[in-house]
């Protein structure tokens, strides 16, 4: 089974989740509630294969408005994959970094949107969550993992921007800093051997 997630395609195995399947590939989806349906942040947009997936349960219909489930938006922590084909989906937080790249004044619009849209389900989400039976310890550990992945999803899209901090580096030049090189092995010296003066001060 091929799922693309955010342009980029993956093996799953009948009954994964899609949270999983993005989890496993380090794909950016979020899920600070490690994926126990709560912090509502893995929403993705199925763009094709919308059949292959499992159907849309009570608790997944409870956190999704009418215009979201419409626009054929699924929570990735709630939808497996259940059939064989090619799935396409694009994650909420790829969604507003791409309209951020091309067009950032409409972020405020697709801001509004998702508010009112979850303003609109708060009710029925919360009498949800009231009915829910929570492993406290379990919960804890989960979105504790949660944290964690989506701070390393965070260092890898950071990544690129810091791996050239230093000019000169790999020719074994001393180089010179760029901003934000937190690094021993950059003192914004443009010298690799600068002799140290001493002053001496006649009595």
């Amino acid at each position: 089974m091929n799922v693309t997630i955010n342009n980029h395609s993956y093996e799953a195995t009948k009954g994964e989740r899609l949270l999983d399947v993005a989890r496993a590939n380090k794909e950016h989806i979020g899920y600070f509630c490690g994926g126990n349906s709560i912090c509502q942040t893995c929403y993705v947009k199925v763009l094709e294969g919308s059949e292959l997936l499992s159907p849309m349960s009570a608790e997944e219909r409870a956190l999704l408005s009418e215009t979201l489930i419409n626009e054929g938006t699924r929570m990735a922590c709630l939808t497996t994959v259940e059939k064989e084909g090619t799935i396409r989906v694009l994650s909420l937080v790829e969604e507003i970094k791409r309209v951020a790249e091309t067009n950032p004044l409409e972020l405020t619009g697709y801001a509004a949107k998702m508010g009112w849209e979850s303003l609109v389900q708060f009710p029925e989400t919360m009498r949800m969550q009231a009915g829910r039976d929570f492993d406290v310890w379990q919960l804890i550990s989960d979105v504790l993992s949660g944290i964690g992945d989506a701070f390393q999803l965070v260092l890898k899209a950071l990544g690129p921007s810091f791996s050239g901090n230093i000019v000169g580096s790999d020719n074994g030049d001393a180089g010179t800093c760029k901003p934000f090189a937190l690094s021993d092995t950059c003192n914004c010296s443009t010298h690799k051997d600068t002799p140290q003066v001493t002053e001496h001060i006649a009595a």
